[in-house]
């Protein structure tokens, strides 16, 4: 975890994310959320059930978190989303494949 700068205000994001161990497994549930007809509706349902994460329980939710708080690859990821859009691909970070979704992005005044 690195530390975000006190002196300037950090972005926030509130995020869902399905993290898997292997990179097949991550790309067949990309197409799988890609092709629904309610992408956040299969997304939510996918991160229940396949999540290596503890926020599995909570379909993938992260819940807000700040600029900083992350792991780098992760958070750069995050910030050239577009929110509420379909995931177009996956990251590798140390703890394996994440597949975003990113509900907002909030900016400091």
């Amino acid at each position: 975890m690195r530390r975000h700068d006190k002196r300037r205000k950090p972005r926030k994001a509130h995020v869902r994310h399905i993290l898997v161990a292997a990179k097949p497994q991550a790309r067949e549930i990309l197409e799988q959320v890609q092709s629904a007809k309610r992408p956040l509706k299969v997304f939510k349902k996918l991160a229940k059930k396949y999540s290596n994460c503890s926020s599995a329980s909570k379909k993938g939710d992260l819940g807000e978190f700040v600029e900083g708080q992350m792991v780098q690859d992760f958070e750069d990821a995050v910030w050239v989303m577009e929110p509420e859009s379909v995931p177009q691909s996956f990251i590798k970070t140390q703890f394996g494949y994440h597949i975003l979704w990113v509900h907002e992005i909030i900016l400091p005044e």
